[in-house]
């Protein structure tokens, strides 16, 4: 397990600004009008995930205030707003990065869904920032309003997929957008076992959606292989249940769509730097 210290944030700039295309970079760092960004899209990314590495910040503001504290001389730091700006003029690049962390070639990969509550349920009625795209969903915890993360990981806890929907959204249509053609096994639990689903992703694509069986199926048989595939499922909570303690996935501070997807893609990223820098 490696220990960061104050000085990685320039390696974990430098990868950073090797990954992102330069074009990219260049658009995402100019403005169309007025002064150019204080911040580089590089510079922008770095702090964000850095500050989720270590300070487990969760709020903007409190990035904010953490950078100038500690990373003053290592930024030409702008005013709060226009920090906020910066972050929201990187989404599409955080969103590149984390794709590009993706291991989407896994053979096999272990599907799952978790809630997002964007707020306590007695207070949805008078939710406004995310009303007209979150829904109520309801899983083995009880009711949530807000979105469903449904994801899939390799069997090392790195993850292969990432799909956003509204809590409403049921698990087996999500399937498609968690493997691909490279896929041989996906292993889900119970939401996962939709006949017709499973056919198609057969045929489309050749994966094998693995599944326990109903209660009622007492007499269907399961081979050893089965078994010791669906044992190793929880991998894939033990993922989730990381991302919501330790990196703050849920949160209900965001004023815009755009904040939510910012935490949220921030804070995967995070979690697929953590894996692959075996800092867990």
């Amino acid at each position: 397990m490696h220990i960061l210290q104050k000085h990685h944030i320039v390696d974990l700039f430098v990868w950073v600004d090797d990954t992102l295309p330069k074009e990219l970079s260049y658009v995402a760092s100019h403005k169309s009008v007025g002064r150019p960004a204080m911040l580089s899209a590089s510079e922008t990314i770095t702090i964000l995930l850095f500050s989720s590495l270590t300070a487990h910040q969760k709020l903007l503001k409190d990035v904010w205030k953490w950078s100038i504290t500690n990373h003053s001389d290592d930024f030409n730091l702008p005013c709060y707003s226009k920090f906020v700006e910066s972050c929201h003029r990187a989404i599409p690049y955080l969103a590149y990065l984390l794709k590009q962390t993706l291991v989407e070639d896994a053979p096999i990969k272990i599907l799952d869904s978790t809630m997002l509550p964007v707020c306590k349920n007695c207070r949805a009625d008078r939710h406004k920032v995310a009303q007209s795209i979150a829904a109520w969903g309801k899983n083995h915890q009880g009711w949530h309003f807000g979105f469903k993360l449904h994801a899939s990981c390799n069997l090392e806890g790195k993850l292969s997929a990432a799909y956003f929907t509204p809590a409403n959204f049921h698990d087996a249509q999500a399937i498609p957008k968690l493997v691909n053609e490279r896929t041989a096994i996906g292993i889900g639990d119970g939401g996962y076992n939709a006949r017709v689903m499973r056919e198609q992703i057969w045929e489309r694509m050749g994966c094998f959606i693995l599944a326990p069986p109903h209660p009622k199926q007492n007499k269907k048989v399961m081979s050893s292989w089965q078994h010791f595939l669906l044992k190793v499922r929880p991998k894939i909570e033990c993922i989730f249940d990381y991302l919501k303690e330790h990196l703050h996935l849920v949160t209900s501070f965001p004023r815009s769509v755009s904040g939510y997807l910012l935490n949220y893609l921030r804070n995967l990223l995070s979690y697929q730097l953590i894996v692959w820098g075996g800092l867990i």
